[in-house]
């Protein structure tokens, strides 16, 4: 069996673990054929990983900037509004938010940064005529924990000339994004942010039945692992904003699925529910079940629907019994004329970000989690191998009802 050297290629998964406030995340990448020869590596890693093999595992603990380097100071600016530009991104009416991020090459007169910048700073206060700016990475400060799991180990024929891959920043890129500056709200909710381009009903949209996927087979089986920590055999389990499909771990069985949904015929299609209701909660955001009637409530790549995300939330709450589980998740894919106007203006990692404050709101929920997991192979069958290098990203929130 082959030994990590310089002189190979390696798979490697990489689980980085970090806390903010109450919040635990969780960021997975599947990165492949790295090379030891070129690529670059955290010092510590690199050492690590020297004659492991493969199916060996190992866990680094990281101070505050060593993955990511460390804050380059100064951590904050005081600008003048004037210097944030939008029409340098042709948005007019773009407006700062407070613990929002905007590309970097908003900003105008600030050294060291241009107008093709796409790098994210993050506005830290708006007062009068100032505007407080973070242009540090959104990890800086944190400490963290990272797993490396090792897979295939491969040794190259001959080394060529090739890209340098940068993984730390890879694996980190909008990782930090989802939490809070200094455990302050986040601005999401001025303006106009549950807008949406198709204001007819949503009854309307969804009349003809959809009987497709919205991921590909690899990013669906992560769902399904992620709803598999939280299910168990003989529960009762709802599933939010249904369709032909609910994501369960093979072999589950549940003494209760429920399901609420919008098309009939896709709901019958689902041979995992035991009951369906037909309701729009965009039109009424009551759950029709009774407090306390569930062990886990699931949303799956649906959440960027919602227009009255906090009432939802709510009444998730109720229904759940204490101690219970709800589990959302999504993707980069979504129906753009129904989606959120404030869902299409955010980072993937700052739309966790914004689940969350769905969660935080009212202080019903406890046990706050996120989860992301990138670099997957796209299967082969799927309709855009080739197009796209990776298989469908997965993003999670949970919390657990008080």
């Amino acid at each position: 069996m082959s030994c990590i050297s310089p002189d190979i290629t390696t798979d490697l998964f990489f689980q980085v673990n970090w806390q903010s406030g109450p919040v635990r995340h969780t960021e997975a990448y599947a990165a492949r054929r790295v090379n030891l020869f070129r690529d670059l590596l955290p010092p510590r890693v690199y050492d690590s990983l020297m004659k492991k093999q493969c199916g060996d595992r190992f866990r680094l603990a990281h101070q505050a900037g060593e993955i990511i380097g460390a804050p380059s100071p100064p951590q904050t600016l005081r600008l003048s509004k004037k210097q944030f530009d939008p029409h340098r991104l042709s948005i007019a009416d773009l407006v700062p938010r407070v613990g929002r991020f905007y590309p970097k090459g908003l900003l105008r007169n600030v050294s060291g940064i241009f107008s093709s910048n796409g790098e994210p700073f993050r506005c830290v206060g708006v007062s009068g005529k100032d505007l407080v700016v973070d242009l540090n990475h959104p990890l800086s400060g944190k400490a963290t924990t990272m797993q490396i799991t090792v897979g295939k180990v491969e040794p190259k024929p001959v080394e060529r000339g090739g890209v340098s891959l940068d993984w730390p920043q890879i694996i980190t890129e909008g990782v930090g994004m989802q939490a809070r500056w200094q455990e302050r709200p986040t601005d999401f909710f001025s303006g106009h942010p549950f807008e949406r381009d198709d204001v007819e009903p949503d009854a309307l949209f969804y009349e003809n039945p959809r009987l497709v996927q919205h991921l590909d087979d690899t990013a669906l089986d992560v769902v399904r692992e992620v709803h598999g920590r939280f299910l168990r055999n003989g529960m009762h389990a709802l599933d939010l904003m249904s369709s032909w499909q609910t994501h369960l771990p093979e072999g589950l069985m549940l003494e209760r699925l429920a399901a609420i949904g919008l098309n009939a015929v896709e709901l019958s299609k689902n041979e995992a529910l035991t009951d369906w209701t037909i309701s729009d909660l965009n039109a009424n955001p009551v759950l029709p079940y009774a407090t306390s009637s569930f062990d886990a409530v699931l949303c799956a790549l649906s959440v960027e629907y919602l227009i009255h995300p906090l009432e939802v939330f709510a009444e998730v709450a109720r229904v759940l019994k204490p101690g219970g589980a709800f589990v959302v998740t999504f993707s980069n894919r979504w129906f753009p004329p129904k989606a959120i106007g404030i869902w299409k203006e955010l980072h993937d990692f700052e739309r966790m970000g914004l689940v969350l404050e769905y969660f935080l709101a009212g202080g019903r929920y406890v046990g706050l989690q996120t989860y992301s997991l990138r670099g997957l192979e796209r299967p082969r069958n799927d309709q855009y191998w080739g197009k796209t290098a990776h298989s469908d990203p997965v993003y999670a929130v949970w919390g657990l009802s008080r």
